[in-house]
């Protein structure tokens, strides 16, 4: 009888097998760089103390945060965590973090956007290496990016090992948009001269900072595997994970590089609307003179719908705005850069008194192309300067890709 039962469990399994093959998807997923370290046995930082530079989205395939499966496993000591801005969960909106105590793990939270943006020397000293795993989106002055290039800085300059867990780019490897940073614009919310949409992973990014910084640093980077440049991250077969508060979607991240250049003017771009960097408007906006007007510029892969919106928070709180809804038709063919400026121009051509621009250049960083939306330039002008440089960095970058 027992041999009769075993005959027949081997036998329902083999029709399992059978009618249950396993997926081509499940062994072409993307597995990021947690994922391989987890998988490798935590090799390159073994018996090593760890301060994990993360958030909500430092995050195994399987959904583990990647704090915890550090602080659990035996092979390394995770002794603090370090959070960028919006905090160590993700949910805070606002200019000064404090330091806390993570809730999963019980180690201390030492915020790098709070007083201090740089991990200081007291923070460091129980520390041998650092680790970066969190999501980017592909941005320049998305400051994820802008958090890892400081504790990069702090490493080298205190015999720290950096390692970085590379994730993919959630806008791809191969389109490259400007402008460029101007040389001395670099800020918080433009750490490094790059163009606005880099095409780049955090890995490569860490590579290419600490050669053009000239930093003494021992990085490496453990890179993801079954992802290609060509990947959208509906190919990655990844989880999305808001990255911050005001980023729901892989549409919205996509929007943002020519819809986030925007918010730093008197526009709404949605922030406080079930829908930011979906929709762009102002009191002031006459939304049906506004689509009609961007419709007539064919941009690729977009539509403009005219909407009217009031936005609970951040610019024109409780006002009643017109604008439009921004529709990507085509992803492909959408090109954020150039439809964000082409949204500048128009508003500079319809509301050149209303709408007021000084504080634009802050997210472009480019003086070139600020001087000419300021003079009335059409969009198609305006993408053509922008584009100057572009060409520069992608060889620059070459050197430090790591994906085909």
């Amino acid at each position: 009888m027992k041999l009769f039962s075993m005959m027949l469990l081997s036998a329902l399994f083999l029709t399992l097998v059978i009618a249950f093959p396993a997926s081509a998807d499940d062994e072409r997923h993307t597995l990021t760089g947690i994922d391989i370290l987890v998988r490798d046995g935590f090799d390159v930082v073994t018996n090593q103390r760890i301060g994990l530079i993360t958030n909500h989205t430092g995050l195994t395939r399987e959904g583990r945060p990647t704090a915890q499966v550090l602080h659990n496993s035996n092979r390394v000591d995770l002794v603090l965590l370090f959070s960028p801005e919006h905090g160590i969960a993700g949910k805070l909106d606002q200019s000064d973090i404090a330091h806390g105590r993570d809730p999963a793990t019980g180690l201390p939270v030492y915020s790098l956007y709070g007083e201090t943006r740089r991990p200081t020397a007291e923070m460091l000293a129980g520390v041998d290496t650092l680790v970066f795993d969190i999501q980017d989106i592909g941005t320049r002055f998305y400051t994820y990016i802008s958090t890892m290039g400081e504790a990069m800085t702090a490493a080298a300059e205190h015999g720290k090992k950096f390692v970085v867990l590379d994730r993919p780019n959630p806008l791809g490897g191969i389109k490259v948009a400007g402008p460029m940073l101007d040389a001395g614009k670099e800020s918080f919310v433009g750490w490094h001269t790059l163009p606005v949409r880099h095409g780049m992973t955090i890995g490569e990014l860490a590579k290419m900072i600490r050669a053009e910084r000239e930093l003494d640093l021992d990085l490496q980077v453990i890179t993801c595997e079954n992802w290609q440049r060509k990947h959208t991250w509906a190919d990655t077969g990844l989880t999305w994970v808001n990255p911050s508060p005001n980023m729901r979607s892989v549409t919205q991240a996509l929007l943002y590089p020519g819809v986030g250049l925007l918010e730093t003017t008197n526009v709404s771009v949605g922030r406080g609307t079930d829908t930011p960097f979906e929709v762009i408007g102002a009191p002031w906006i006459e939304q049906r003179e506004f689509a009609g007007a961007l419709n007539r510029l064919k941009l690729p892969g977009v539509k403009f719908v005219p909407i009217r919106f009031m936005p609970d928070a951040s610019t024109h709180k409780d006002q009643d705005c017109g604008g439009v809804n921004v529709v990507i038709t085509d992803h492909d063919a959408f090109e954020p850069v150039a439809t964000g400026l082409a949204i500048a121009s128009t508003l500079r051509t319809f509301y050149p008194d209303d709408w007021q621009r000084e504080r634009y250049i802050r997210l472009l960083g480019n003086d070139g192309v600020m001087r000419k939306l300021d003079s009335g330039a059409g969009w198609a002008e305006l993408v053509e300067l922008a584009e100057r440089g572009v060409s520069d960095f992608e060889k620059r970058r070459a050197k430090y890709l790591l994906y085909e």
